[in-house]
């Protein structure tokens, strides 16, 4: 299975996601998506699970602030905060601790990262949104097969991918 992945879009539907996202299952959205047309357009490319995040005002804009789903055997979490000041929050932590999901989709940073956290790999795809400070911008893909997360990013500005390091969940 292929899923994009994607965050703080603040309003802002680059055309060159739809070429990345070609032939994805399903997408998901980490949050300040900044208006419904960036779901709408996402939406004609694959099914997509979104959550709200603090541009959104949270669920006033009708997306849970976070949720954990089960796709291809694995089961992911996806939150907007997780890490603030380059650090994981106290909250961030305690629900990975509590809802112990083998991925965890984050946005807020506008950084890309991937690490793990115990057994949770932990997956913040960059900003696809309005170009911001000297922060790349990005998206992500992950390929769940037998057991494994393979996330590579995808750099917006020139389209070039990098595989990130994977372990077996």
């Amino acid at each position: 299975m292929r899923i994009g992945v994607i965050a703080d879009t603040h309003g802002l539907f680059d055309p060159a996601v739809r070429q990345h996202f070609t032939g994805v299952d399903h997408i998901l959205h980490a949050g300040d998506i900044g208006g419904q047309s960036v779901i709408d357009q996402l939406q004609a490319i694959a099914p997509v699970t979104a959550v709200s995040g603090n541009v959104d005002g949270y669920e006033q804009r009708g997306f849970p602030s976070e949720i954990i789903i089960e796709l291809a055997g694995c089961r992911i979490a996806i939150r907007h905060i997780l890490y603030e000041g380059g650090k994981l929050t106290e909250d961030g932590r305690a629900f990975l601790q509590d809802t112990q999901p083998d991925l965890c989709i984050f946005g807020h940073t506008h950084q890309p990262k991937v690490e793990w956290f115990g057994k949770t790999l932990l997956f913040n795809p960059g900003s696809a949104g309005p170009k911001r400070f000297s922060l790349p911008r990005g998206i992500g893909v992950l390929k769940l097969e037998n057991g494994e997360i393979v996330p590579s990013f995808i750099a917006l500005e020139k389209g070039s991918v990098r595989a990130a390091k994977s372990r077996q969940s």
